[in-house]
């Protein structure tokens, strides 16, 4: 049997932008997806902390090194600059592997300047 558990996290990264007039997707600094394991195009899911919704949608690199974290299409509407972000992964294990399982997360600070807080993750 599989289990889906929790793969990577960014844990209250600052939206940067907005762009209703994109096709969908959660634009994010590359550098920070390297950092967790996420990869170009997997599907995430993001809670917005300041309002509490949720959406799935996919992970797009955004320049490395560039702090982004924008919103893009549809979900758009849920956020607005400014808002602080969870972005997760999941990932699937065999039953008896899933208490094994070391997700790499970073908690972000300053704007996504600064990581204030890291497990697991990849130098």
């Amino acid at each position: 049997m599989l289990i889906q558990v929790l793969k990577s996290k960014i844990l209250r990264a600052k939206a940067t932008d907005v762009r209703v007039d994109y096709e969908g997707s959660l634009a994010i600094d590359e550098e920070l997806m390297d950092k967790v394991g996420m990869l170009p195009y997997e599907k995430i899911l993001v809670g917005n902390i300041n309002n509490g919704k949720r959406f799935e949608t996919y992970a797009i690199p955004a320049p490395r090194g560039s702090k982004t974290f924008s919103i893009r299409g549809a979900a758009a509407h849920l956020g607005a600059p400014g808002d602080l972000l969870v972005i997760m992964s999941f990932g699937y294990v065999e039953l008896a592997e899933a208490k094994d399982v070391k997700p790499k997360t970073i908690t972000l600070a300053d704007d996504n300047t600064k990581i204030v807080k890291s497990l697991n993750v990849i130098s």
